[in-house]
């Protein structure tokens, strides 16, 4: 497979940004590809219109991305993100939800995706999601959040949990939330990445949270950031 995706590179762009769209539907996968294509930076080296042809895929090729949607036939985004990272954990997928999908996405958390974002987003955000997560980030639709929070019913906040959190791991809390990576929240807040690295390492501890998406979530429902 090495060999196969060192020839496909050759023959594109080293600079651009490598997808697989995962999506039943065709007309919606030929309108990303389009806008993607014109956006510049992109490359769509394949399409999948369901979880098993995608994982066929993967065993021709490696993307830099993969855009997944949840609802599919014979194998749906969750059970396809899935089996992806258990074979290549590094696989970075972003999921591609719609309205009302909100019952899905501690599934796709648990799963391992890297990000959330609507169908209908604006290609400006289709293209700062990509590139985030691309760049070592995470990415998290402000509008998705927001549904989340709307759905998650009242719960008891751990108010000794959050006055363990320093006024820094709060901070770096707050940018992990918005989507920056470790290297650019060492730049805005002024330190060095390795310090941000065991800001990282310390939320996730004293919150018991298994990855940054879990951490989030966790942001959110504790209400330590305003979305």
């Amino acid at each position: 497979m090495k060999d196969f995706n060192q020839n496909l590179k050759s023959k594109i762009d080293m600079s651009l940004i490598t997808i697989i769209i995962v999506d039943d539907h065709s007309l919606f996968r030929n309108g990303m590809k389009l806008l993607l294509t014109n956006a510049g930076n992109f490359s769509v080296i394949a399409e999948a219109s369901n979880g098993v042809e995608f994982l066929e895929l993967l065993d021709k090729l490696l993307p830099d991305i993969v855009l997944m949607d949840i609802d599919m036939p014979e194998m749906d985004g969750i059970q396809a993100t899935t089996k992806a990272l258990e074979k290549f954990p590094g696989l970075k997928v972003i999921c591609l939800s719609m309205y009302g999908e909100e019952e899905y996405y501690y599934k796709m958390i648990e799963a391992g995706v890297s990000g959330f974002m609507l169908k209908n987003s604006d290609i400006s955000e289709v293209k700062t999601a990509i590139t985030s997560v691309h760049g070592g980030g995470k990415y998290f639709s402000q509008e998705l959040l927001y549904n989340v929070v709307k759905n998650i019913r009242t719960t008891q906040i751990n108010q000794e949990l959050v006055e363990n959190l320093s006024d820094r791991e709060l901070e770096v809390l707050k940018e992990i939330c918005i989507g920056y990576s470790n290297q650019e929240i060492a730049e805005m807040l002024h330190i060095s990445k390795r310090t941000v690295d065991k800001h990282r390492a310390n939320l996730l501890d004293k919150t018991n949270s298994k990855n940054t998406a879990h951490l989030v979530m966790y942001a959110i429902r504790n209400k330590l950031i305003d979305i």
